[in-house]
């Protein structure tokens, strides 16, 4: 049952202007075989997908399996840069890699030597950077400009950093969003979609470690409707960067 979509519907036949996807699934390096599924589900429906790879954890095998994909056709990935090593540095509060506690020197070392690893492994990628729980310090989103990246992908609620150089494409839809500390159900998921697509822009996260298989065919419903809808089109955030309207 698809229902659940029909806010979105609703909103792609009403708008004049092509509503503009893009889905980031993030913690490559972690749990191989539940990735391979999630990107098995955006291979049938040919939807681009951007893969958020942690530095530290990303091992050879989970380079060659998304290689494999790449080069074979079957999947329309790109990957880059989640962090370095997924891991909690401040004392107090709310989780966070790249917080307050750090030094923009600290936070520098990190995140180029994230870069290098991937890039061992991978080769070249795009200047996009995701910090792991989407939140950073203020300082941060310099330190990244200084290091070369154009993109910084957080999630809404972290608002903006403004810095002159530096694209910011927010998540916008959070699949396992929470209302009051309890997850929003499949109608509310429906509704966070359309009011994101009434803005014009849709960026919606996706943690394939913590996929069900309930998960998996409502994405994979969300993805048709994306890939069938005139109104709807899905890219890489590097590409969607390139945008002036963002």
């Amino acid at each position: 049952m698809t229902g659940w979509l029909d806010p979105l519907r609703t909103v792609l036949a009403e708008r004049e202007e092509p509503v503009r996807f893009f889905f980031r699934d993030d913690d490559a390096g972690w749990h191989d075989e539940a990735l391979e599924e999630l990107l098995d589900v955006f291979e049938l429906h040919e939807v681009p997908v951007d893969v958020a790879a942690i530095p530290v954890a990303m091992t050879a095998r989970t380079a060659t399996l998304i290689a494999a994909r790449q080069s074979s056709g079957r999947n329309d990935i790109t990957v880059h840069q989640h962090g370095f090593a997924h891991v909690n540095h401040e004392p107090e509060g709310r989780k966070c890699e790249f917080g307050a506690s750090r030094s923009p020197e600290q936070q520098r070392d990190d995140i180029a030597r994230g870069r290098d690893e991937l890039s061992a492994l991978l080769g070249d990628l795009p200047a996009v950077f995701t910090p792991p729980w989407n939140r950073c310090a203020p300082w941060t989103a310099q330190v990244l400009h200084d290091l070369g990246f154009a993109v910084l992908s957080r999630d809404l609620s972290a608002g903006r950093a403004e810095v002159p150089g530096l694209v910011e494409l927010p998540i916008t839809v959070d699949w396992f969003a929470k209302r009051k500390r309890i997850p929003v159900d499949r109608a509310g998921r429906g509704q966070l979609l359309a009011d994101s697509a009434a803005q014009g822009t849709v960026g919606v996260m996706l943690h394939h470690a913590v996929i069900s298989t309930e998960d998996r065919a409502d994405v994979g419903a969300l993805l048709a409707l994306v890939a069938g809808d005139p109104a709807a089109s899905a890219d890489h955030l590097d590409r969607l960067a390139l945008s002036t309207t963002f």
